[in-house]
C-alpha cells in the first residue's frame, strides 16, 4: 500500500510541475498561429518490460503504468511506477517509482523521445532476508506510433537505471518496454 501512495505523489507532483509548462508562452513580437499556441496534452499507458539486473545478474519480466503531460512545444514530463516481479529467482524482484522531464518530435506518425527520470526504487533481496529502498536515476528514450488522434502503440522504451546509493556498491539494471498509450486530453 506506501507504494501505491508514494505512486499517486509522484503522479500529482508530475502534472502540478507540467502544468506551468503547458501554459507558459514565449514572449514575442510575432503572433503565434492558433493551431500551435500553448496547450498541455495528458496521456496514460501501461507496458510490458524486460529487464537484465546487475544483482546476481538476474533478468525480470513485468508491467509498468505511466502519466505523460507533454505541451505542444516538445516539451513534458513523464511519471512511471514500474514493478519487475514475473521470472523471479529465488524472491528476488523491485519496483520503481519515477518522473522527470522529456523531450519529443513528431515525425509523421512517429514520435521519438527522450527523458531522464529520478524517484526511489524498493528492492527485495533473494530470500526476502531483506528490503531496501534506493534513489533511482534513469535515462531513457523511445518510440510511439500513433493509431488515431487518441492511442498511440509504445513501440520501445529503453530505459539504463542507475542505483548509485545500493547497499552494495553502485548497481545498475537495463531494459526493453512494449504498450499502449492513450490519450485523455
Amino acid at each position: 500500500m506506501k507504494s501505491f501512495h508514494y505512486f499517486v505523489r509522484v503522479v500529482v507532483v508530475a502534472v502540478l510541475l507540467a502544468l506551468p509548462l503547458g501554459t507558459a508562452r514565449i514572449a514575442s513580437a510575432q503572433a503565434v498561429q492558433s493551431a500551435d499556441a500553448g496547450g498541455l496534452l495528458l496521456s496514460v499507458g501501461g507496458t510490458a518490460s524486460g529487464y537484465y539486473v546487475q544483482y546476481g545478474e538476474t533478468k525480470l519480466l513485468g508491467v509498468s503504468a505511466f502519466v505523460d503531460a507533454d505541451t505542444r512545444r516538445h516539451f513534458g514530463v513523464e511519471g512511471e511506477a514500474r514493478w519487475l516481479q514475473f521470472h523471479q529467482t529465488n524472491d528476488l524482484h523491485y519496483a520503481t517509482y519515477m518522473a522527470g522531464p522529456r523531450y519529443y518530435r513528431e515525425i509523421g506518425r512517429f514520435q521519438p523521445y527522450v527523458k531522464a527520470l529520478a524517484g526511489v526504487g524498493e528492492f527485495n533481496f533473494p530470500y526476502n532476508y531483506a528490503t531496501g529502498s534506493y534513489l533511482v536515476v534513469a535515462p531513457g528514450g523511445g518510440l510511439d506510433y500513433r493509431i488515431n488522434r487518441l492511442i498511440r502503440i509504445r513501440v520501445a522504451d529503453f530505459e539504463y537505471q542507475l542505483w548509485p546509493q545500493f547497499t552494495y556498491g553502485s548497481m545498475s539494471s537495463f531494459g526493453v518496454s512494449t504498450g499502449i498509450r492513450v490519450r485523455i486530453f
